[in-house]
C-alpha cells in the first residue's frame, strides 16, 4: 500500500497535475493509478510544455498539417487525443468509485474567461467530442463563469472550476453547482451522473501574500495564510452540503462539489516541498499534484487528517493580515486576473508554435513539390 493508498482511506484523492503523450504511452500514468492516483487535470500552461516544448507530437501534427487542418483544429486534435487516452486509463477508477473519481479535465480556451455565452458553447462542444463520461471541462472562477457552470451542471456536463482563490468566489461558485443540480433535477436529468470539483489555488495566494508581507517586515504570518484561507473554504464547504436543502438533492444522487487543492507545488524555497499537500489532508477532497511534488510526497510526505487542524488560528490570522492593513481580498482578486492573464498567454503561446510548426511543414512541402 502506498501513500496514496493510505490518503485514500482518509477520504482525500491525489490527481496528478500534468499530461503528455510519453506519460500515456510509456505506461506511466497507468503506473501512477496502479500506485493509488485516481485523476489527471491539465491547463493550457501544461499543454504548452507537452507540445511546443518537445517533438513527441510532430508525426501527428505532419499528418495534421497535410490533411489542410487548421491551427486551431491542430492544438484540439492533440489536446483531446490526450485527454481521451488519459481517460480510458482511468476508467477503471471512475468504474471503481462508482464515478467519484477517475476523472481527466480539459480546460476551455481562456481567452473565453470573461466571455459567458462561448464558454458554455465551447464547454457543450467539448464534452460532446471527447464521449468520455469521466471527463471534466475545466472553468474559470470568474464573474461570467458563474453562469455557465450553473449551465452546464443543469445540462449533466461535469464541470472542474478552476482560478479559485478566495471565499468570496468559492461561495459563488458552491451557489452555482447547487442550483445547476437543482435544475437537472428539475429536468428529469440523472443527478447522479455529474460530478463536480472547485479548484482552490493555494500557493499563488501565499507567493502574493508573503510579498506583502515581507514589504512591512512581518515573517510572522509567511507561509500561512493560503493554508488559512483553505482551511476556511472547507469548513464552508462542510457546513454547506448538509442539511435539509443539500439532503434532497443527496437523496436523488446529488454528489458533493469536493474541494480540490490545486497550485500546491511550494514556490518559496525555505518552505518544505510538501507543506501544501500535509496540510490539508481531509474527507472529500481532492489534491491535484505536479510530478515533482507528487515523487515527494510518496517519498516523504505526510498522512494524517490535518484540513481542520487550527480553524480558529486560521480566523485569527486573517484578522491580523487585516490589522496590518494587507487587503486579502484586493489580492485574490489580482491574482486571479493574473492567472486568468497567464493560462491565456501560455494559450497563445502554444498556439503560436504550432502555427510555426504548420508553416514549416507547409514550406518543406512547397519545397518538395517544386524541386
Amino acid at each position: 500500500m502506498t501513500k496514496l493508498h493510505e490518503l485514500t482511506e482518509l477520504g482525500q484523492s491525489i490527481w496528478l497535475d500534468n499530461i503528455s503523450r510519453p506519460l500515456l504511452l510509456s505506461g506511466e500514468l497507468q503506473e501512477l493509478v496502479d500506485q493509488g492516483l485516481r485523476g489527471v487535470t491539465s491547463n493550457p500552461s501544461i499543454f504548452e510544455k507537452a507540445i511546443a516544448g518537445s517533438d513527441n507530437y510532430d508525426e501527428d501534427l505532419n499528418r495534421l498539417v497535410s490533411g489542410g487542418k487548421s491551427v486551431e483544429e491542430i492544438y484540439e486534435s492533440l489536446a483531446m487525443a490526450d485527454i481521451r487516452r488519459a481517460a480510458d486509463i482511468l476508467r477503471s477508477v471512475y468504474e471503481e468509485s462508482d464515478g467519484a473519481d477517475g476523472y481527466v479535465s480539459l480546460e476551455v480556451n481562456p481567452k473565453l474567461a470573461h466571455d459567458t455565452v462561448a464558454t458554455i458553447a465551447e464547454a457543450r462542444r467539448l464534452f460532446a467530442a471527447l464521449e468520455r463520461p469521466n471527463v471534466m471541462i475545466k472553468v474559470p472562477a470568474t464573474p461570467a463563469g458563474m453562469p455557465a457552470i450553473k449551465t452546464l451542471i443543469g445540462e449533466g456536463i461535469n464541470v472542474n472550476v478552476t482560478l479559485i482563490f478566495s471565499l468570496e468566489q468559492y461561495e459563488a461558485v458552491v451557489t452555482a453547482y447547487i442550483s445547476g443540480l437543482h435544475r437537472l433535477a428539475e429536468l428529469e436529468g440523472e443527478v447522479k451522473k455529474v460530478a463536480s470539483v472547485a479548484s482552490f489555488f493555494i500557493s499563488r495566494v501565499d507567493s502574493a501574500v508573503d510579498s506583502a508581507l515581507a514589504r512591512i517586515g512581518n515573517a510572522e504570518l509567511q507561509g500561512k495564510i493560503a493554508i488559512d484561507n483553505a482551511r476556511i473554504a472547507y469548513g464552508r464547504f462542510r457546513s454547506i452540503f448538509k442539511g435539509e436543502g443539500w439532503e434532497k438533492l443527496a437523496a436523488q444522487g446529488g454528489r458533493v462539489q469536493r474541494p480540490l487543492w490545486a497550485s500546491t507545488s511550494t514556490k518559496n524555497p525555505s518552505y518544505p516541498d510538501t507543506l501544501y499537500v500535509d496540510s490539508l489532508i481531509g474527507p472529500d477532497t481532492v489534491n491535484t499534484l505536479p510530478p515533482a511534488t507528487l515523487k515527494d510526497f510518496l517519498d516523504h510526505g505526510l498522512v494524517a487528517t490535518t484540513v481542520e487542524t487550527d480553524v480558529e488560528g486560521a480566523y485569527t490570522r486573517r484578522s491580523k493580515l487585516a490589522e496590518l492593513g494587507i487587503d486579502l481580498d484586493g489580492i485574490t482578486k489580482k491574482v486571479l486576473d493574473e492567472g486568468v492573464a497567464a493560462f491565456a498567454k501560455s494559450f497563445d503561446g502554444l498556439m503560436a508554435s504550432i502555427a510555426e510548426k504548420r508553416q514549416k511543414l507547409l514550406d518543406d512541402c512547397f519545397l518538395t513539390a517544386t524541386t
